[in-house]
C-alpha cells in the first residue's frame, strides 16, 4: 500500500506543535511529508521546507500557492491529506478551501472561532464527503481509551460526577511581551478568538469528558478572568456543570497557576466505583471500585480493552506519551483513507478520531462558557443541539 501523501499548513521553524504534528503523522509509517505551506512568512516558509527536505516545486511560500498547485496536479500526484498547524484565526479559511477542493483534513484545536463558522465546515463536510479530524489529542492516550471502554460499558455504573482540571503556569507573567510568539498569538483576541484559557486548554479538557462519558453539557455557570495585568483574554476559568440525565461537573482551566506544567486531570464518580487519568502520569488508570480493593491498571497490559491494546505501541514499563497520543489520531485518520481506497476492510475501531462535530461542540462549548462569564444568570442553557 502507498503512503498516504501529507500537505502541511503552519508549522515551520521553532514551531512546537508542527513539530509534533509532523512526527506524530510520520510514526507508524502509513504517511509521507509531501508538501507544505509552513509559513505565514514568505521567506520563513521556504527556508523550513528546504530544512525538512520538501523538493523546491512542492515548497511552498503561501497555502493558497499550494492548494492552486495541488488541484492542479493528477491524482495520484497530489496530497491527498492536509494539516492545519496554524493560529486559530486561520483555521476556518484555511480548511473550508482546501475541504471544498476534496482534500481530508487533520485541523488543530480550537476547530474554528465561531459557531457559525463550525457550521459551514459541517456543510462542507457533509457535502464532500472527506475526512475530517480534530486534534483533540488526549483522546489518543490508550489509557483514556480504556476508561472510555470502562465507563461506557457500566463499570462505574451510574455517573454521578466529574471533575477536570487542566492547570499550566507558562503565562502566570506577561510572557507575551518577553517575544514569545506562542504567548503573543495566544492572548491576542484578533488571533485566539473570543477566549484565552477556555479555548487553549478549556476545550481539551471539555472533550476529555465527552470521550469518557458520552455526556453532553444542558447548563453552566462560568466565572473567567484575567489575572495578568492588562491581559485581554481570560487565563484562568472555573466552571460549573450540569450534564444532561443528572450528573454533575466542575471544569478548571488556568495557565496562570505557578510551577504547573501540563496537568490535565479527570476524575470520574459513578454508583459503582471510580477513575481517575492524570496526562503527566499518562501510562496509569487508576480504578477504585466500591467495595473492592483499588486497582491500578497500565498501559499495555494484556487485560485492557482492544482499542487500548491497538493505541499502544510498546510493552508496560516503557513510557509512551504526547506524540504517541497524536500518532494514535493520525493512524485513525490513516487508516480511515485506506477503507476509502478499497485497501482495508472497514473496523469501527479504527475511526477513533474527534470529528468536525467534536469540533463544533468545543466551539460552542467556548462561546457559552465565555456567555456565562459575562452574565449575571446563575445558569445559562448551553445546549448544543
Amino acid at each position: 500500500m502507498r503512503k498516504i501523501r501529507l500537505g502541511m499548513v503552519g508549522g515551520g521553524k521553532d514551531a512546537f506543535i508542527g513539530a509534533v504534528h509532523r512526527k506524530a503523522a510520520l510514526m507508524d509509517g502509513q504517511i509521507e511529508l509531501a508538501a507544505g505551506a509552513l509559513s505565514s512568512t514568505k521567506e520563513k516558509a521556504l527556508a523550513s521546507g528546504r530544512e525538512l527536505g520538501l523538493p523546491d516545486d512542492r515548497n511552498y511560500a503561501t497555502w493558497e500557492e499550494m492548494l492552486e498547485s495541488e488541484v492542479s496536479l493528477p491524482e495520484e500526484e497530489r496530497i491527498e491529506l492536509i494539516s492545519i498547524v496554524t493560529p486559530n484565526h486561520l483555521h476556518f479559511p484555511v480548511a473550508s478551501a482546501f475541504v471544498d477542493a476534496g482534500f481530508h483534513v487533520v485541523l488543530d484545536k480550537p476547530m474554528v472561532h465561531t459557531s457559525t463558522e463550525a457550521r459551514e465546515l459541517i456543510r462542507l463536510v457533509e457535502k464532500t464527503g472527506i475526512i475530517f479530524a480534530v486534534t483533540y489529542n488526549y483522546i489518543g492516550y490508550p489509557m483514556v481509551r480504556q476508561a472510555r471502554h470502562m465507563v461506557r460499558r457500566g463499570v462505574l455504573g451510574e455517573i454521578r460526577k466529574v471533575i477536570v482540571e487542566y492547570n499550566q503556569g507558562w503565562l502566570a507573567s506577561k510572557v507575551e511581551e518577553s517575544g514569545n510568539k506562542q504567548a503573543a498569538w495566544r492572548t491576542d483576541p484578533e488571533k485566539s478568538g473570543i477566549s484565552g484559557a477556555v479555548g487553549d486548554i478549556g476545550s481539551h479538557a471539555e472533550n476529555l469528558v465527552s470521550t469518557i462519558t458520552g455526556l453532553e453539557v444542558s447548563e453552566l455557570c462560568a466565572d473567567l478572568e484575567s489575572f495578568v495585568p492588562g491581559r485581554l483574554l481570560d487565563d484562568d476559568a472555573n466552571l460549573l456543570i450540569r450534564y444532561e440525565g443528572g450528573a454533575k461537573g466542575v471544569l478548571i482551566a488556568s495557565q496562570v497557576s505557578t510551577g504547573e506544567e501540563n496537568a490535565l486531570s479527570i476524575r470520574v464518580y459513578g454508583t459503582e466505583g471510580s477513575l481517575k487519568w492524570s496526562q503527566e502520569t499518562p501510562n496509569l488508570l487508576v480504578f477504585k471500585p466500591i467495595e473492592a480493593p483499588l486497582q491500578v491498571l497500565t498501559r499495555g497490559s494484556n487485560y485492557l480493552c482492544e482499542e487500548a491494546k491497538k493505541a499502544t505501541r510498546l510493552p508496560p514499563g516503557h513510557p509512551e506519551g504526547f506524540i504517541e497520543a497524536f500518532a494514535n489520531i493520525y493512524a485513525s485518520v490513516a487508516a480511515a483513507i485506506r477503507v476509502r481506497r478499497g485497501e482495508m476492510d472497514p473496523d469501527g475501531s479504527l475511526w477513533n478520531f474527534p470529528t468536525v462535530y467534536d469540533g463544533a461542540r468545543g466551539v460552542h462549548f467556548i462561546e457559552k462558557t465565555v456567555e456565562s462569564s459575562r452574565s449575571d444568570k446563575k445558569w445559562l442553557n448551553a445546549r448544543w443541539k
